[in-house]
């Protein structure tokens, strides 16, 4: 015992050597952009909380309603006795938003990506993934048992020559919107490459459902993509719906498919029915209020015209994810702890989230922003990058 506390005291002092130490905030407010976090008030721009639902009044109505009539918890999971009318009705209007036969809900999007994988392939078969794609869809073909490939970032040539050089069952994994980066997958060359080469294709849109599209129907309806193009889709509920859980949607033999063999999502316990209503509700302001995207839109596009003129590196990201590359950890984090000082929230992004010699600062943005906060943001680090 005393070995392993001396060797976790080690690595703990070199992660914080680097400048890689992660801390915790304790936040005694609602999300929103304004947020209370250790008791400091604060702007925030490092929430995924993108059209501003999390704290909408009619979304918190029909939580505390539901609770009322389901109580707080699902009891067990879905197929035991967790599966409520709520849960029931929610997956079907989802399916029909993204255009598809049915959803399956689970309680995370991690649990998701994991479950979808592991179900769809195994030993013998290949998975191939994006490199910068997120920590849940790397660890799903990790965990899958299929051999694990990775191509260079939205680099369709060297796709293309992985999946000559693979035999057998192929599925490609991508995100839709990536994370930490903003850019999209290029999806429409992707999905022909998938149907070319006799793949399956499997897309996280965490960052794009709700966000991008007419009707925010994500980075599919933004490329007129559907069901045939894209076979398995992952929408998480917890960023521009404002809730929690997630759900994959797609085929009736796909979904059937994943309520057999999906691990994580027969066993373990339903999410609590009051955050299915919930998440009806903020799916109902999702598709009527389309104002809430075009301000998002707005609000980005005149950060990127200030951060450029200011003379900040910024990626090609046209998603309210507007990463600063910054390159060296500390600095970054000491960029992070002084827009903090100043009132603002922006997290600090470092390895291993991201490559080495790309630490950054992620910015995002929500429709309940105003553009004076975006304007005092970009005097800030016009201040910082004077300093």
């Amino acid at each position: 015992m005393n070995s392993f506390q001396t060797d976790a005291e080690n690595i703990l002092a070199a992660v914080a050597a680097q400048g890689l130490y992660r801390k915790r905030r304790i936040v005694a407010s609602p999300q929103g952009v304004h947020l209370t976090a250790d008791g400091r008030e604060l702007i925030n721009f490092c929430s995924n909380d993108y059209l501003g639902l999390a704290n909408h009044p009619e979304v918190i109505r029909a939580f505390k309603n539901a609770a009322d009539r389901y109580g707080v918890g699902s009891g067990s999971a879905h197929l035991v006795c967790g599966h409520s009318a709520a849960h029931h009705a929610l997956e079907e209007e989802l399916a029909e938003f993204c255009g598809r036969e049915r959803a399956l809900l689970f309680s995370t999007g991690y649990m998701a990506n994991l479950g979808a994988i592991s179900a769809l392939i195994g030993s013998g078969d290949t998975v191939i993934e994006d490199r910068l794609n997120h920590a849940s869809l790397v660890d799903g073909g990790l965990s899958s048992g299929a051999r694990f490939k990775r191509y260079r970032h939205a680099d369709l040539e060297h796709l293309a020559n992985t999946l000559n050089a693979v035999s057998g069952k192929k599925l490609i994994v991508t995100d839709g919107v990536f994370s930490m980066d903003g850019d999209l997958a290029p999806l429409p060359a992707i999905a022909r490459l998938a149907q070319d080469k006799d793949a399956w294709l499997m897309v996280d849109d965490a960052h794009g459902l709700g966000v991008l599209g007419e009707q925010g129907g994500g980075v599919l309806e933004h490329y007129g993509l559907r069901q045939s193009d894209v076979p398995v889709l992952v929408g998480t509920l917890g960023k521009a719906f404002g809730t929690f859980g997630a759900f994959v949607a797609g085929s009736d033999t796909l979904i059937e498919l994943l309520i057999q063999k999906a691990r994580t999502y027969i066993y373990t316990t339903a999410l609590p029915p009051a955050i299915a209503e919930a998440t009806r509700a903020s799916l109902k302001l999702v598709r009527a209020e389309n104002w809430r995207r075009d301000k998002l839109k707005h609000l980005t596009e005149r950060f990127r015209q200030g951060a450029l003129q200011i003379g900040f590196e910024l990626m090609p990201s046209p998603s309210p994810i507007q990463p600063i590359l910054i390159g060296d950890s500390r600095k970054a984090t000491a960029f992070s702890e002084a827009l903090l000082d100043q009132g603002f929230l922006v997290g600090a992004i470092r390895p291993p989230t991201v490559p080495q010699g790309s630490a950054r600062l992620r910015v995002t943005f929500s429709a309940a922003h105003e553009e004076a906060e975006i304007d005092r943001l970009l005097d800030s680090l016009d201040r910082l990058k004077a300093t």
